[in-house]
């Protein structure tokens, strides 16, 4: 079994809050790992640390085998990690698909322009953004931003693929939509660690589901496993029926 990343005892305080105390987990090449929790549960903090945009108090990170703990955001990237932001990030006075280019230019692979091109074309045609390729970024909707977004990781060609709430704000048929792209993105051999609070997509498109309530984690396991812990019902679904819900929606 082979670990693409590896988190033991991470923890971040910021002041008085405790943002993340002692949380550890393994992924393994291949699976799509997907984290929630309440609003404020350190989500997104364990995905900074992970990606470099801060530095955990106490604990470390190892990312193919080499401890990472402090790295920056772009020697991350260079390794071959990519993230999407909750808040969607286009670069606005560039077209799509120089956006795109850019995921390519700064990924692990260090394209030039030249074949930076080629890739944007490929990724914009797989993330269905083709026709919008010679448009400004900042023309396109929310949906379409989102897949943007997700066009510029690809384009690095990432070993690990953090998305951020790439599901957030869009209707039934795109969340549908978006799964099928991110279960392809998987079955291309790309590791992927998904938030989200669409329960419905995230117990079906996940592999392995991680609680988070408080900083803590509160469980960790299989999709069905997690929707009937007891701790996960009271902290997150609220709902006793919402795990047998959740499970036939499947």
């Amino acid at each position: 079994m082979t670990f693409i990343l590896q988190v033991e005892g991470v923890t971040k305080h910021f002041g008085g809050l405790h943002a993340l105390t002692q949380v550890t987990l393994d992924l393994v090449q291949g699976q799509i790992l997907g984290l929630i929790g309440p609003n404020g549960a350190g989500k997104t903090t364990l995905f900074n640390a992970i990606n470099g945009v801060i530095t955990p108090d106490e604990g470390h990170i190892h990312f193919l085998g080499k401890d990472v703990t402090g790295a920056k955001p772009y020697d991350l990237a260079r390794m071959g990690m990519a993230r999407t932001h909750q808040i969607v990030r286009p670069l606005n006075e560039l077209t799509v698909r120089e956006n795109v280019m850019a995921g390519a230019c700064f990924g692990h692979e260090n394209h030039n322009l030249s074949s930076a091109y080629q890739i944007a074309n490929e990724v914009l045609a797989f993330s269905g953004l083709a026709a919008r390729a010679d448009q400004l970024a900042n023309s396109l909707n929310v949906a379409q931003k989102k897949r943007l977004e997700m066009a510029r990781a690809l384009a690095a060609h990432p070993k690990l693929l953090l998305l951020d709430e790439v599901l957030a704000g869009l209707t039934p048929s795109e969340i549908d939509g978006m799964v099928n792209t991110i279960l392809q993105i998987r079955d291309q051999g790309v590791t992927i660690i998904m938030i989200e609070h669409v329960m419905k997509a995230i117990m079906n498109v996940s592999d392995r589901i991680f609680v988070l309530e408080y900083g803590q984690q509160i469980a960790d396991g299989k999709p069905e496993e997690v929707v009937r812990n007891p701790r996960v019902i009271a902290a997150y679904l609220g709902d006793p029926l919402m795990a047998k819900r959740l499970m036939e929606a499947g």
